[in-house]
């Protein structure tokens, strides 16, 4: 068992969580910049200051902004239904990965394959990002992965311990937000979730 582990921003980047994913960045596979307030001039800043870190951007996602993802050759970029249509972006940038966030089945059946690297899939527990709101639960995460030829990144109230179950069910990967920038020690819990993800026993 070995799977992804993408850590998502919250949408409040701050340096507090550039101090944090200074020190973590090779211990995750991707990280997605996710700031829908933030201006292109202070995306742009954040990445400079990660490259000033010596994060390599080759890790980096970037939400929704295919120019922000092109100018500093970033992985790639993660669309959303908001985003411009994955066939035209695809067809546009073929040498971008690409990512498509999808919340259904539904959603999930109307992407094709040729225009998307992977889905990012959920809420699947309850999340602190998503109060109140009835999450997906595992047999609808199953049911997503049967029927897409995608890897599928679940995301939502994933803790190191409910890991090892996403990923035997067939996940390609977990996201985590609050798990990491919430937890008491960032660089344990992510280190936890590594061991998890690699189906190593994590010490409590």
């Amino acid at each position: 068992m070995n799977g992804q582990l993408h850590l998502i921003s919250n949408g409040n980047f701050s340096k507090q969580h550039l101090d944090i994913l200074l020190k973590i960045y090779d211990e995750i596979d991707y990280f997605h910049l996710r700031e829908k307030k933030k201006s292109a001039a202070e995306l742009l800043e954040i990445l400079n200051m990660l490259e000033a870190g010596n994060m390599p951007l080759h890790k980096v996602i970037i939400n929704d902004r295919i120019d922000i993802s092109l100018m500093k050759k970033c992985a790639g970029v993660q669309l959303a239904y908001h985003s411009a249509p994955s066939a035209l972006v695809r067809k546009s940038f073929p040498e971008i990965m690409i990512g498509q966030s999808i919340h259904s089945l539904e959603e999930a059946k109307g992407v094709s394959a040729n225009d998307i690297d992977f889905l990012v899939y959920g809420h699947i527990f309850e999340s602190r990002s998503k109060v109140g709101k009835t999450p997906k639960g595992m047999h609808q995460l199953n049911s997503i992965i049967d029927c897409m030829p995608l890897p599928v990144i679940a995301i939502g109230g994933i803790t190191p311990g409910r890991a090892e179950a996403v990923i035997n069910a067939g996940a390609a990967g977990i996201a985590v937000m609050s798990g990491i920038w919430q937890a008491d020690d960032p660089v344990k819990a992510v280190r936890d979730y590594g061991k998890a993800l690699k189906g190593d026993v994590i010490e409590r």
